[in-house]
């Protein structure tokens, strides 16, 4: 059987030990073997049941290993995937029970669809893309790879985001509105024009605040 080795042992890394373990419940395709994280002491004030094995520069990749990553910050998840990746690294879709795909979608690999996440009908998803719980992405919008949908955000019908786009809890960006690459949607806004690459915006509706 394969080991799924979780990629970052933080406060998300240990929601996705999580919902991988209910998963691994009724799928019988890996079982969790543990975290890798640079910081060998993210665990130290947790359960240990499931630890760090080892630092992700000097994790060795074995073939019976499978891989997702719980690193919420695109920039660094890309980053990590990609070294990943290059050492021969297979990256699994991690995808709740309780989660929702529609019909003639397009999905890439490393995804993380938690609790309660909804991608419905005719979307695109590229590589390691995070959606949180009660999150959702309407029809035919596209998350190029990277992206991070943190809790209940809303991604409209149409609606684009190009690669490394982060979305904080509660962001909803309007229908057809297409957000640049690394850009930052803080929390509770709403996207209401297109936005630039590499900037952060705030607020309701939506302005550039960096």
């Amino acid at each position: 059987m394969k080991k799924l080795i979780i990629v970052g042992a933080g406060g998300f890394g240990r929601e996705v030990l999580g919902y991988a373990l209910e998963i691994q419940k009724t799928q019988n395709c890996w079982e969790v073997a543990g975290f890798i994280d640079d910081n060998l002491s993210s665990l130290d004030n947790y359960d240990k049941s499931y630890k760090i094995i080892g630092t992700v520069k000097d994790h060795s990749v074995r073939e019976e290993e499978v891989f997702i990553c719980a690193i919420g910050d695109p920039v660094s998840k890309l980053k990590v995937c990609r070294q990943l990746e290059d050492k021969g690294a297979e990256f699994i879709n991690l995808i709740h029970p309780t989660s929702i795909i529609g019909n003639s979608c397009k999905i890439g690999k490393g995804l993380i669809m938690a609790p309660f996440s909804i991608i419905t009908q005719n979307v695109n998803i590229g590589n390691f893309v995070t959606i949180n719980i009660f999150s959702s992405f309407g029809h035919d919008s596209v998350a190029e790879d990277g992206c991070t949908l943190s809790a209940h955000c809303d991604v409209t019908g149409f609606a684009y985001l190009e690669e490394g786009v982060f979305l904080g809890s509660n962001a909803v960006i309007k229908p057809t509105v297409r957000i640049g690459k690394y850009s930052r949607i803080g929390i509770g806004s709403v996207v209401l024009k297109s936005v630039p690459d590499n900037v952060v915006v705030f607020g309701n509706p939506a302005k550039i605040v960096f």
